[in-house]
């Protein structure tokens, strides 16, 4: 059998509700926290090894690069822990409906802007 179907490959025709960009954002921003912990635990053991280490870690963090991955974890970890809000609330039985669920992604992704502004402030 063959079904004759329109078959639309160019994504940037396809406009996704600000629920799925939310969901999206969730699962790559999980990905990042866990890339992240490689960075993280480094740091960690460096800096509890002596104050050598802790010296060693201290000068790396006053780099902008160090400065820039730590507000991409930072932000990350702020859209994550608010997207998972989301999605426990949604768990309860709220904000399940489609209008009520697309306000809410869009809250969630506002607020993290906010939070992302906030840490880019408070490391800078």
């Amino acid at each position: 059998m063959k079904k004759q179907r329109p078959v639309n490959l160019d994504l940037t025709t396809i406009q996704f509700p600000a629920s799925a960009k939310a969901s999206i954002l969730h699962r790559v921003t999980g990905v990042v926290m866990l890339v992240a912990l490689v960075f993280l635990t480094w740091a960690f053991a460096v800096s509890l090894s002596g104050p050598e280490g802790f010296a060693t870690v201290e000068a790396v963090m006053t780099s902008f690069i160090a400065k820039f991955i730590a507000w991409g974890i930072l932000t990350a970890l702020g859209y994550h822990f608010l997207a998972g809000l989301r999605h426990l609330v949604m768990d309860l039985g709220f904000w399940e409906e489609l209008e009520s669920g697309n306000a809410s992604a869009t809250a969630a992704i506002v607020l993290a802007i906010i939070l992302s502004v906030l840490a880019g402030v408070w490391l800078w």
